[in-house]
Protein backbone atom coordinates (compact mmCIF):
# COMPACT_ATOMS: atom_id res chain seq x y z
CA UNK A 1 0.00 0.00 0.00
CA UNK A 2 1.36 3.38 -1.01
CA UNK A 3 2.21 5.72 1.85
CA UNK A 4 1.09 9.34 1.73
CA UNK A 5 3.67 12.10 1.60
CA UNK A 6 4.01 13.94 4.96
CA UNK A 7 2.07 16.97 3.74
CA UNK A 8 -0.74 14.86 2.30
CA UNK A 9 -0.90 12.73 5.46
CA UNK A 10 -1.18 15.84 7.58
CA UNK A 11 -4.02 17.19 5.42
CA UNK A 12 -5.84 13.87 5.53
CA UNK A 13 -5.54 13.69 9.32
CA UNK A 14 -6.82 17.24 9.58
CA UNK A 15 -9.82 16.39 7.40
CA UNK A 16 -10.59 13.30 9.51
CA UNK A 17 -10.02 14.65 13.02
CA UNK A 18 -10.50 18.44 12.80
CA UNK A 19 -13.59 18.71 10.57
CA UNK A 20 -17.01 17.13 10.59
CA UNK A 21 -17.45 15.13 13.80
CA UNK A 22 -14.07 15.75 15.39
CA UNK A 23 -11.86 13.95 17.85
CA UNK A 24 -11.95 14.91 21.54
CA UNK A 25 -9.40 17.60 22.36
CA UNK A 26 -7.88 18.79 25.62
CA UNK A 27 -8.19 22.50 26.25
CA UNK A 28 -4.86 24.23 25.67
CA UNK A 29 -5.58 26.66 28.51
CA UNK A 30 -6.43 23.91 31.03
CA UNK A 31 -5.96 20.30 29.85
CA UNK A 32 -8.14 18.98 32.69
CA UNK A 33 -11.06 19.97 30.47
CA UNK A 34 -11.90 18.59 27.05
CA UNK A 35 -14.13 19.36 24.12
CA UNK A 36 -15.38 17.91 20.87
CA UNK A 37 -16.78 19.67 17.85
CA UNK A 38 -18.86 19.50 14.76
CA UNK A 39 -17.25 21.72 12.12
CA UNK A 40 -19.21 22.02 8.86
CA UNK A 41 -17.61 21.91 5.40
CA UNK A 42 -18.17 25.65 5.03
CA UNK A 43 -15.34 26.27 7.51
CA UNK A 44 -12.94 24.13 5.49
CA UNK A 45 -13.88 26.22 2.46
CA UNK A 46 -12.83 29.37 4.32
CA UNK A 47 -16.32 30.78 4.82
CA UNK A 48 -17.29 32.61 7.97
CA UNK A 49 -19.64 30.58 10.12
CA UNK A 50 -21.37 30.95 13.46
CA UNK A 51 -20.85 28.96 16.66
CA UNK A 52 -23.14 27.11 19.07
CA UNK A 53 -21.79 25.99 22.44
CA UNK A 54 -23.81 22.99 23.71
CA UNK A 55 -23.31 22.12 27.38
CA UNK A 56 -23.83 18.62 28.79
CA UNK A 57 -25.83 17.57 31.83
CA UNK A 58 -24.68 15.79 34.97
CA UNK A 59 -24.06 12.48 33.18
CA UNK A 60 -21.67 14.15 30.68
CA UNK A 61 -22.61 11.66 27.91
CA UNK A 62 -24.89 14.25 26.34
CA UNK A 63 -21.77 16.08 25.09
CA UNK A 64 -21.51 13.44 22.36
CA UNK A 65 -25.28 13.34 21.84
CA UNK A 66 -25.43 17.10 21.41
CA UNK A 67 -22.48 17.16 19.01
CA UNK A 68 -24.16 14.56 16.82
CA UNK A 69 -27.68 15.87 17.48
CA UNK A 70 -26.82 19.35 16.25
CA UNK A 71 -24.57 18.24 13.37
CA UNK A 72 -27.32 18.42 10.74
CA UNK A 73 -28.39 21.81 12.08
CA UNK A 74 -24.77 22.96 11.82
CA UNK A 75 -24.38 21.61 8.30
CA UNK A 76 -27.42 23.40 6.90
CA UNK A 77 -26.99 26.60 8.91
CA UNK A 78 -23.21 27.05 8.57
CA UNK A 79 -22.73 26.75 12.31
CA UNK A 80 -20.00 24.94 14.23
CA UNK A 81 -20.91 23.12 17.44
CA UNK A 82 -18.60 23.12 20.47
CA UNK A 83 -19.35 20.66 23.27
CA UNK A 84 -17.22 21.22 26.39
CA UNK A 85 -16.61 18.30 28.76
CA UNK A 86 -16.27 19.04 32.47
CA UNK A 87 -15.29 15.72 34.09
CA UNK A 88 -16.83 14.56 37.36
CA UNK A 89 -14.46 15.06 40.29
CA UNK A 90 -11.98 17.23 38.43
CA UNK A 91 -10.60 18.40 41.81
CA UNK A 92 -10.28 14.85 43.10
CA UNK A 93 -13.35 15.04 45.33
CA UNK A 94 -15.95 13.21 43.26
CA UNK A 95 -18.12 16.35 42.94
CA UNK A 96 -20.56 16.22 40.04
CA UNK A 97 -22.17 19.65 39.95
CA UNK A 98 -19.55 22.36 40.44
CA UNK A 99 -19.68 23.51 36.82
CA UNK A 100 -23.38 24.30 37.15
CA UNK A 101 -22.64 27.14 39.58
CA UNK A 102 -19.84 28.66 37.43
CA UNK A 103 -17.21 28.42 40.17
CA UNK A 104 -15.69 25.46 42.00
CA UNK A 105 -12.67 26.18 44.17
CA UNK A 106 -10.21 28.00 41.93
CA UNK A 107 -12.00 26.92 38.73
CA UNK A 108 -14.12 29.44 36.83
CA UNK A 109 -16.07 27.35 34.35
CA UNK A 110 -17.28 30.38 32.41
CA UNK A 111 -13.65 31.27 31.72
CA UNK A 112 -12.89 27.65 30.75
CA UNK A 113 -15.52 27.93 28.01
CA UNK A 114 -14.33 31.36 26.88
CA UNK A 115 -10.79 29.98 26.59
CA UNK A 116 -12.05 27.05 24.50
CA UNK A 117 -13.94 29.41 22.19
CA UNK A 118 -10.87 31.61 21.75
CA UNK A 119 -8.72 28.55 21.01
CA UNK A 120 -10.96 27.12 18.31
CA UNK A 121 -11.71 30.54 16.80
CA UNK A 122 -7.99 30.98 16.22
CA UNK A 123 -7.61 27.42 14.91
CA UNK A 124 -10.40 27.75 12.34
CA UNK A 125 -9.85 31.43 11.50
CA UNK A 126 -13.27 32.54 12.72
CA UNK A 127 -14.63 35.54 14.58
CA UNK A 128 -16.52 33.98 17.46
CA UNK A 129 -16.52 37.03 19.70
CA UNK A 130 -20.20 36.17 20.18
CA UNK A 131 -21.85 32.77 20.00
CA UNK A 132 -25.02 30.93 20.94
CA UNK A 133 -25.31 28.62 23.93
CA UNK A 134 -27.60 25.70 24.70
CA UNK A 135 -27.65 23.44 27.71
CA UNK A 136 -30.06 20.89 29.10
CA UNK A 137 -30.50 19.83 32.73
CA UNK A 138 -27.07 20.55 34.27
CA UNK A 139 -26.26 22.36 31.04
CA UNK A 140 -29.41 24.43 31.54
CA UNK A 141 -28.00 25.50 34.90
CA UNK A 142 -24.80 26.53 33.17
CA UNK A 143 -26.41 28.30 30.22
CA UNK A 144 -28.68 30.67 32.13
CA UNK A 145 -25.97 31.55 34.62
CA UNK A 146 -23.48 32.14 31.81
CA UNK A 147 -26.07 34.44 30.20
CA UNK A 148 -26.41 36.37 33.45
CA UNK A 149 -22.62 36.74 33.73
CA UNK A 150 -21.70 37.26 30.07
CA UNK A 151 -24.70 38.48 28.06
CA UNK A 152 -22.38 40.48 25.81
CA UNK A 153 -20.87 37.20 24.55
CA UNK A 154 -24.16 35.67 23.36
CA UNK A 155 -26.29 36.14 20.26
CA UNK A 156 -28.79 33.60 21.64
CA UNK A 157 -29.32 31.32 24.64
CA UNK A 158 -31.48 28.21 24.91
CA UNK A 159 -32.06 27.00 28.46
CA UNK A 160 -33.29 23.43 28.86
CA UNK A 161 -34.87 22.06 32.06
CA UNK A 162 -32.45 23.26 34.74
CA UNK A 163 -32.99 21.72 38.16
CA UNK A 164 -32.43 25.02 39.94
CA UNK A 165 -32.49 28.60 38.71
CA UNK A 166 -30.80 31.88 39.54
CA UNK A 167 -33.39 34.62 39.52
CA UNK A 168 -32.45 38.23 38.80
CA UNK A 169 -33.12 39.13 42.41
CA UNK A 170 -30.98 42.04 43.68
CA UNK A 171 -31.84 41.21 47.30
CA UNK A 172 -30.41 37.67 47.35
CA UNK A 173 -26.86 36.40 46.96
CA UNK A 174 -25.59 33.96 44.35
CA UNK A 175 -26.65 31.37 43.40
CA UNK A 176 -30.27 32.21 44.23
CA UNK A 177 -29.97 35.87 43.23
CA UNK A 178 -27.49 38.37 41.80
CA UNK A 179 -26.85 40.75 44.70
CA UNK A 180 -23.16 39.83 45.14
CA UNK A 181 -22.36 39.18 41.48
CA UNK A 182 -19.70 41.91 41.25
CA UNK A 183 -17.94 40.80 44.43
CA UNK A 184 -18.04 37.13 43.49
CA UNK A 185 -17.24 37.27 39.77
CA UNK A 186 -15.65 40.66 39.24
CA UNK A 187 -18.39 42.16 37.08
CA UNK A 188 -21.83 43.56 37.89
CA UNK A 189 -25.08 42.27 36.44
CA UNK A 190 -25.94 44.14 33.23
CA UNK A 191 -29.70 43.87 32.62
CA UNK A 192 -29.52 46.05 29.50
CA UNK A 193 -27.05 43.65 27.88
CA UNK A 194 -29.11 40.60 28.84
CA UNK A 195 -32.22 42.22 27.36
CA UNK A 196 -30.50 42.20 23.96
CA UNK A 197 -30.10 38.40 23.97
CA UNK A 198 -32.90 36.30 22.42
CA UNK A 199 -33.64 33.65 25.05
CA UNK A 200 -35.37 30.30 24.66
CA UNK A 201 -36.54 28.08 27.50
CA UNK A 202 -37.64 24.48 27.02
CA UNK A 203 -38.91 21.77 29.38
CA UNK A 204 -41.11 18.71 29.17
CA UNK A 205 -44.60 19.02 30.62
CA UNK A 206 -44.08 15.72 32.49
CA UNK A 207 -40.63 16.62 33.87
CA UNK A 208 -42.00 16.40 37.40
CA UNK A 209 -39.58 14.29 39.44
CA UNK A 210 -38.08 16.26 42.33
CA UNK A 211 -35.68 13.81 44.01
CA UNK A 212 -32.61 15.33 42.35
CA UNK A 213 -33.54 18.99 42.46
CA UNK A 214 -34.89 19.56 45.97
CA UNK A 215 -32.25 21.28 48.10
CA UNK A 216 -32.04 20.10 51.70
CA UNK A 217 -30.15 21.53 54.69
CA UNK A 218 -26.59 20.27 54.67
CA UNK A 219 -26.51 19.89 50.90
CA UNK A 220 -23.58 21.32 48.97
CA UNK A 221 -25.66 24.13 47.46
CA UNK A 222 -28.32 24.60 50.09
CA UNK A 223 -29.23 28.20 50.93
CA UNK A 224 -32.27 29.71 52.56
CA UNK A 225 -34.77 30.09 49.73
CA UNK A 226 -33.10 27.48 47.52
CA UNK A 227 -36.45 25.90 46.65
CA UNK A 228 -38.51 29.09 46.43
CA UNK A 229 -38.62 29.14 42.60
CA UNK A 230 -40.94 26.12 42.55
CA UNK A 231 -41.11 22.42 43.23
CA UNK A 232 -40.66 20.96 39.71
CA UNK A 233 -38.50 21.85 36.72
CA UNK A 234 -41.43 23.39 34.76
CA UNK A 235 -42.33 25.54 37.78
CA UNK A 236 -38.76 26.68 38.27
CA UNK A 237 -38.27 27.46 34.59
CA UNK A 238 -41.49 29.50 34.59
CA UNK A 239 -40.09 31.45 37.55
CA UNK A 240 -36.93 32.11 35.54
CA UNK A 241 -39.03 33.22 32.58
CA UNK A 242 -40.89 35.75 34.72
CA UNK A 243 -37.64 37.01 36.23
CA UNK A 244 -36.00 37.45 32.83
CA UNK A 245 -39.04 39.09 31.28
CA UNK A 246 -39.28 41.53 34.20
CA UNK A 247 -35.74 42.60 33.26
CA UNK A 248 -36.79 43.22 29.64
CA UNK A 249 -35.61 39.94 28.12
CA UNK A 250 -37.57 38.51 25.20
CA UNK A 251 -38.25 34.86 26.10
CA UNK A 252 -39.60 32.11 23.85
CA UNK A 253 -41.00 29.41 26.15
CA UNK A 254 -41.61 25.81 25.02
CA UNK A 255 -43.29 23.33 27.33
CA UNK A 256 -43.21 20.11 25.32
CA UNK A 257 -46.40 18.04 25.84
CA UNK A 258 -46.06 14.49 27.12
CA UNK A 259 -42.28 14.66 27.60
CA UNK A 260 -40.44 13.98 30.85
CA UNK A 261 -36.73 14.69 31.45
CA UNK A 262 -35.67 13.76 27.92
CA UNK A 263 -33.11 16.01 26.25
CA UNK A 264 -33.37 14.43 22.81
CA UNK A 265 -37.13 15.09 22.68
CA UNK A 266 -36.53 18.76 23.46
CA UNK A 267 -33.64 19.77 21.22
CA UNK A 268 -35.86 20.04 18.14
CA UNK A 269 -37.44 23.10 19.76
CA UNK A 270 -33.98 24.55 20.31
CA UNK A 271 -33.02 23.96 16.67
CA UNK A 272 -36.16 25.74 15.49
CA UNK A 273 -35.45 28.68 17.78
CA UNK A 274 -31.80 28.98 16.73
CA UNK A 275 -32.67 28.68 13.03
CA UNK A 276 -35.08 31.59 13.39
CA UNK A 277 -32.59 33.72 15.31
CA UNK A 278 -29.84 33.00 12.78
CA UNK A 279 -32.12 34.02 9.93
CA UNK A 280 -32.91 37.30 11.68
CA UNK A 281 -29.27 37.83 12.62
CA UNK A 282 -28.01 37.32 9.07
CA UNK A 283 -30.65 39.48 7.46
Amino acid sequence: MQELAPGAASERARAIYDYGETAIFASAADPRFHFLLYVPPAAADGRKIDLLVAVHGTGRTSALEFRDGFAEFGLYNDCAVLCPIFPVGVRGDGARSGYKMMQEGDIRYDKVVLDMVAEIAAKYGQDWSTFAMFGYSGGGHFTHRFAILHPEKLWAASIGAPGSVTLLDPDRDWWIGVRDLAERFGKPFDPAALAKVPVHMVVGSLDLETWEITHKPGGAYYMDGANDAGETRPERLRSLQKSFEAAGVRVTFDEVPGVSHDRLKCIGRTKAFLTRVLKERRS
